[in-house]
């Protein structure tokens, strides 16, 4: 709790005034030497060294650069996106590893880091819907063939997700249960029914992305017309419907049937 906030602190018993800055008591200010920066690199503090911010502050375009001021906007939206969806895939990708090795409960908590990194993600677009459809179109013209199909973020995604459903799978044969057994014995195989869940999140949450991009891309440039590597955007929303997990989907409808039979 901070000295100058001004609350109230307790001494012996006694309550009195919180000291303040320049008070005459107050311990002395430690020597600047004593937190100098010892990490190499470039910046004043060790903070902007590890985060090596010079680099990081100087990969936005400069206003002398802008074509139009909301260039910053874009640029940030895209550049902190591709940060939080590396740090996903890497997740899902050591998730994977986990799962291999029979550890579950920490490959859920990482599953579970990773779904709400792309619930960042998905805030983020808000912040593109900000931008004036007008302003906007100054933007695209500077992005040449620039496309979200080219995100290494999203390459990422789609290269380690199958390798989870395969070591998903691998376990549950392990067990000797059909995927059905495992939501119909849910409770004698709890961490393999969690496991399931955990899947169809991500999937989910990456399906809930897939359609925000597509309805904020329609609502920017329009519906009827042809994204920056000539793709359509009515096409781009064909593919909301891709599921990277479809058995856990198609399990939802079977056990709707068997509950249907047992009527």
């Amino acid at each position: 709790m901070p000295l100058y906030a001004g609350h109230l602190a307790r001494h012996g018993g006694r309550r009195r005034s919180a000291r303040r800055p320049g008070d005459a008591d107050l311990v002395s200010a430690p020597n600047a030497d004593e937190f100098a920066p010892i990490l190499p690199g470039q910046g004043a503090s060790d903070y902007e060294r590890y985060l090596r911010t010079d680099e990081l502050l100087a990969l936005q375009k400069g206003p002398d650069e802008w074509v139009q001021r909301d260039e910053l906007l874009f640029q940030t939206v895209h550049q902190s996106s591709e940060l939080w969806l590396k740090h996903a895939w890497m997740e899902v990708e050591e998730a994977t590893r986990l799962v291999e090795a029979r550890d579950i409960a920490g490959a859920l908590r990482l599953l579970g880091r990773a779904n709400r990194a792309v619930r960042y993600v998905v805030s983020f677009l808000e912040h593109l819907e900000l931008m004036s459809p007008w302003e906007y179109q100054e933007v695209r013209r500077v992005l040449g063939h620039g496309s979200g199909f080219d995100s290494p973020g999203f390459r990422g995604i789609r290269q380690v997700s199958p390798g989870l459903y395969a070591a998903f799978d691998a376990l549950r044969r392990e067990r000797g249960l059909s995927l059905l057994e495992v939501y119909t014995q849910g409770r004698d195989h709890e961490d393999l029914y969690q496991l399931a869940e955990a899947l169809i999140d991500w999937d989910e949450q990456v399906g809930i992305w897939r359609f925000r991009h597509v309805k904020m891309v329609g609502r920017v440039i329009g519906e009827d017309v042809v994204g920056t590597q000539g793709t359509p955007v009515e096409l781009l929303a064909g593919l909301i419907k891709h599921k990277m997990f479809p058995e856990l989907w198609t399990v939802r409808t079977d056990l709707t049937e068997l509950a249907k039979k047992s009527d």
